[in-house]
């Protein structure tokens, strides 16, 4: 029997996200994880231990990480097929479904369309600031559209095409892991300090997770608007050996500039320029929306096809 598990967690993500009325009741698996690194991050990454120490401490963090959400899927896997029998694709979509963030993406980048649309920066600055961890109070509109069109085509791989990858080849155990890791990447694997011993480990382990996702994921937002050029041309700029790809993607796409200065924490970082072209702007944005809502499409096609549903 044909499980459709990856494409119909994709249909409910799509059509639901993550609710707020569930997220109030419940939580999501993802702070789980977060309560478990900042837990152990607080214990083992102490200013008054040695780099090497805080090193051996991130290995440590990730293989408990690898161990509680590989080994939770596991166990969620088993107990539903063993229970739920020809209906266990059922109960496994349902336990996917929370790994993916489709709709939610889509629902965080757009209220930033609208508020430049409407010449609103400060509502902007507001929203954009929720998506990315750079400094937005003196962003303008062009800023403002790089940061929200960035988060957007890096974030179709780590939330949409990565966790589908590792559904797809290694079931819940796959995805759950990926997620565990990605947010200890996300929270932890900076190369400034406190966290670059500490970080480590998850920032490179979450780089090989990511290696074959972000490609594949560069690959469709060129399918779904062209860039194939800027692509190829542009995604070795990028400090991460992954992100570049869908940023780059997305900028050959949209024919505008990402990246190049930004400020973190105060701190001016002077980022290599990717992609060439007009600034971007609002229409930008919405127009990076409606890419990345082709590419989601293809997605499907493709899931639905490696699932032997086509």
């Amino acid at each position: 029997m044909v499980e459709p598990v990856a494409l119909a967690a994709l249909m409910l993500d799509a059509a639901l996200g993550w609710p707020d009325w569930l997220h109030a009741r419940t939580g999501h698996p993802v702070g789980g994880f977060a309560r478990i690194i900042g837990t152990l991050e607080r214990k083992w990454n102490k200013p008054v231990r040695a780099g090497r120490a805080r090193r051996w401490g991130g290995v440590a963090l990730l293989l408990i990480l690898l161990a509680v959400a590989g080994g939770a899927g596991l166990a969620l896997e088993w107990a539903i097929r063993r229970c739920a029998g020809s209906w266990a694709w059922l109960g496994l979509t349902l336990a996917a479904w929370p790994a993916l963030a489709q709709r939610s993406l889509y629902a965080h980048v757009l209220p930033v369309a609208r508020a430049l649309i409407a010449g609103d920066l400060v509502e902007a600055r507001r929203t954009v600031g929720w998506i990315v961890g750079r400094d937005t109070e003196e962003l303008d509109e062009a800023g403002v559209a790089r940061a929200a069109i960035e988060s957007l085509a890096e974030s179709f791989c780590d939330g949409v095409v990565a966790p589908l990858f590792w559904l797809l080849l290694l079931g819940l155990p796959g995805v759950w892991a990926y997620k565990a890791v990605n947010t200890a990447d996300s929270l932890v694997g900076h190369k400034e300090a406190p966290f670059t011993d500490f970080g480590w480990a998850t920032a490179r382990f979450d780089d090989l997770l990511n290696w074959v996702p972000a490609r594949f994921a560069a690959l469709l937002l060129c399918v779904a608007g062209g860039g194939w050029a800027v692509m190829w041309r542009d995604h070795r700029r990028h400090a991460s050996p992954n992100a570049g790809w869908p940023e780059a993607a997305m900028a050959g796409a949209l024919g505008i500039r990402l990246a190049g200065p930004v400020r973190y924490d105060g701190v001016l970082h002077d980022k290599p320029w990717i992609g060439e072209g007009v600034v971007a702007d609002a229409r930008a944005v919405r127009s990076g929306l409606r890419v990345y809502l082709r590419a989601c499409l293809l997605l499907w096609g493709v899931v639905a096809l490696g699932e032997g549903i086509l």
